[in-house]
């Protein structure tokens, strides 16, 4: 197994190559259709003239908008800009609505959702953000992410649960075992590396991870601190 070390803000963590390798075809995999819907816009615009610029214009102008849209998100979710500790909540939330935008899913993130302590947890909205790009892909036909807060014994925030609802919206055996670690890195795939990432970025900075099933088109992703009780697997969703 090849192994290279990742630096996040002082910290390692080990990344196989070919994590590394899929990881980097997903990315440019999600960047090639509007940047090559860019290109298309400019070649119209030279190739046919001023009959077809409104529309060539409003190609590159959406084209470039979610580009960047997502470069943004994948900054924050792959890079060390995600762990640094003064992300601030309103940051993250944005970048995942305008993420979200134009596409079939709605994002539901309550703006008093996360306290202090949950802001305040190196990693937790990095992690929080992959766990919404993972909901996005289970989502195939549309539907809702919906965030929402869970609360300790002592009735402090502890942790966050994001419903996922829609038309087939679940976790399958190869994408729970890539997201628990228990899936060998040979049978990582572009499907479900962005699940294996997910689970080694909480894994990295002492997070608990959880999921229920047990309602039909719904499903339950759960990320919580380290410390809470009773423990986030053994959370039951009503």
């Amino acid at each position: 197994m090849s192994l290279q070390n990742l630096q996040i803000d002082g910290g390692f963590m080990q990344i196989d190559v070919r994590i590394m390798e899929l990881l980097a075809s997903k990315l440019c995999h999600d960047l090639v259709s509007p940047v090559s819907a860019i290109n298309n816009g400019v070649e119209l615009i030279e190739d046919v003239g001023g009959s077809v610029i409104d529309d060539a214009m409003k190609l590159i102008r959406d084209s470039g908008n979610k580009a960047a849209r997502r470069l943004r998100v994948y900054r924050l979710a792959y890079g060390r800009a995600g762990s640094d500790v003064q992300l601030a909540v309103r940051d993250v939330r944005q970048v995942a609505e305008q993420y979200l935008t134009g596409s079939k899913i709605k994002l539901v993130w309550p703006e008093d959702l996360l306290s202090n302590n949950l802001e305040d947890c190196q990693g937790f909205l990095k992690t929080l953000l992959n766990l919404i790009l993972l909901a996005e892909e289970t989502l195939a036909y549309g539907g809702t992410i919906s965030l929402h807060a869970i609360s300790g014994l002592k009735g402090d925030k502890t942790g966050c649960r994001i419903e996922i609802a829609g038309r087939n919206a679940a976790l399958s055996l190869n994408l729970q075992e890539a997201l628990e670690g228990s899936a060998s890195v040979d049978d990582i795939s572009p499907r479900s590396v962005q699940a294996y990432v997910t689970g080694r970025f909480a894994e990295h900075f002492c997070l608990k991870l959880g999921h229920d099933h047990s309602i039909p088109d719904t499903l339950n992703l759960l990320l919580s601190l380290p410390n809470d009780e009773p423990c986030i697997q053994d959370v039951k969703v009503s």
